[in-house]
């Protein structure tokens, strides 16, 4: 992609927000395999409004030994062995999303991207448990810095679930598509554009100025 005409260096400290979703067979991020990931990359438009820019997801294989807890399975819908998965291994997967990201970073002019996620403690342990197993170097995220989506939904919208923050936003709720790692994080990716901008709309109104101030 090109450069944005307004990079978001100055507005996350130096970070970029990514919104990560992802998938497993169990609660244990050492012990229960990591089976989708998705990544969204959010950036300015030329208004200094936030949006979705790139969307990347994959299924994963479960690492060798890995334990598949059959609720949480059930509770996803994911057959860990089904065929047309077409799953690949952790560290590919983790090479094939680490690479746009680092490319979003650059562009920006940030100096490393941050996970935003939905209850992001979750998301984060898995994603460094995965990063740890697979000795991959150089992962363009804070290591344990995270953005929440329930946190930032209860403050706007008084709601800290995923679908009803959405349908308090407005915005439409599928159930038969939730759980999938990419929806959710495209749900999550929107609730956060909306948020930062109703906050910068917010400054505005305030300042008394129609400046864009990102």
């Amino acid at each position: 992609m090109d450069t944005p005409a307004i990079p978001l260096g100055k507005r996350f400290r130096g970070f970029l927000p990514v919104i990560v979703d992802i998938e497993t067979a169990g609660f244990n991020p050492k012990k229960n395999a990591l089976l989708e990931i998705a990544a969204i990359i959010v950036e300015y438009n030329s208004n200094a409004d936030l949006e979705i820019t790139e969307r990347y997801s994959t299924h994963v294989i479960p690492f060798k030994n890995a334990e598949l807890d059959e609720a949480a399975l059930k509770f996803n819908g994911i057959d860990p062995h089904h065929p047309f998965r077409m799953a690949i291994d952790e560290k590919e997967a983790l090479h094939m999303l680490f690479k746009p990201i680092k490319n979003a970073v650059k562009r920006n002019d940030c100096n490393r991207a941050i996970l935003v996620g939905h209850n992001p403690a979750f998301d984060i342990n898995f994603l460094n448990a995965a990063i740890y197993r697979t000795q991959t170097k150089r992962s363009p995220f804070h290591p344990f810095s995270t953005f929440d989506t329930a946190t930032l939904g209860g403050l706007v919208y008084q709601q800290t679930v995923l679908a009803r923050i959405a349908q308090a936003a407005g915005m439409e709720w599928d159930n038969e598509k939730a759980h999938s790692a990419l929806y959710d994080a495209e749900q999550t990716a929107e609730i956060f554009c909306r948020i930062v901008n109703r906050w910068k709309q917010l400054e505005l109104r305030d300042s008394g100025s129609g400046e864009i101030c990102p």
